[in-house]
């Protein structure tokens, strides 16, 4: 009897385990919008910070990102997949709207997803780099792979990898950062389309 009570405790863990690892996988899905190409990707982030007293933060989840040239929808999930906050960006305003119907306003989104996060996350940049683009501002260390890819390159203070390309870009990107007094790592891996 007791041997039958420990099997079916341990089927019962291992089916505990196994939801909470699909959970801990969830995305959000894709964003609705207007009619109309975007440029979308879901997938998932992971962002740490190491600062120099020895603290550290992490947090992970998951995104789901539309732009259409002019409007970029970004939703941030945590890993059960409920919305943390969608940030919405037009030309010179980016809104960040929680799930409790709060707003904050800023001119751009790095702040704003800094705000929800804790520590910024280079929106304004992944317009292009999700494309596998360097993008208008000055770039150094430019890397390209034998398909010419660009597999990795600095901007803007970020250290940014590319790789695992599909037909829209790559398909996992790594941003690192040193600011005075933290170290910040961005890991975005994307969903197969």
């Amino acid at each position: 009897m007791a041997a039958r009570s420990f099997s079916r405790y341990l089927s019962w863990l291992c089916a505990g385990i196994a939801c909470l690892l699909m959970a801990a996988c969830a995305t959000p899905g894709r964003i609705a919008g207007s009619e109309g190409p975007a440029f979308e990707r879901t997938g998932r982030f992971a962002l740490s910070v190491s600062y120099s007293d020895g603290r550290q933060d992490a947090v992970q989840g998951g995104f789901a990102w539309r732009d259409d040239g002019r409007a970029l929808s970004l939703d941030l999930a945590n890993p059960l997949g409920s919305t943390l906050a969608r940030v919405q960006v037009v030309p010179g305003h980016a809104t960040l709207v929680r799930p409790d119907g709060s707003r904050e306003q800023a001119e751009g989104p790095d702040a704003l997803v800094e705000l929800v996060l804790g520590s910024p996350i280079p929106v304004s940049g992944l317009r292009d780099w999700l494309r596998g683009r360097a993008g208008e501002a000055p770039a150094s260390n430019l890397a390209r792979n034998a398909a010419g890819q660009i597999t990795g390159f600095e901007q803007n203070g970020w250290r940014v990898a590319l790789s695992g390309y599909d037909a829209l870009g790559p398909r996992v990107a790594q941003m690192n950062r040193d600011d005075a007094g933290r170290r910040v790592r961005v890991r975005l891996a994307i969903d197969a389309q």
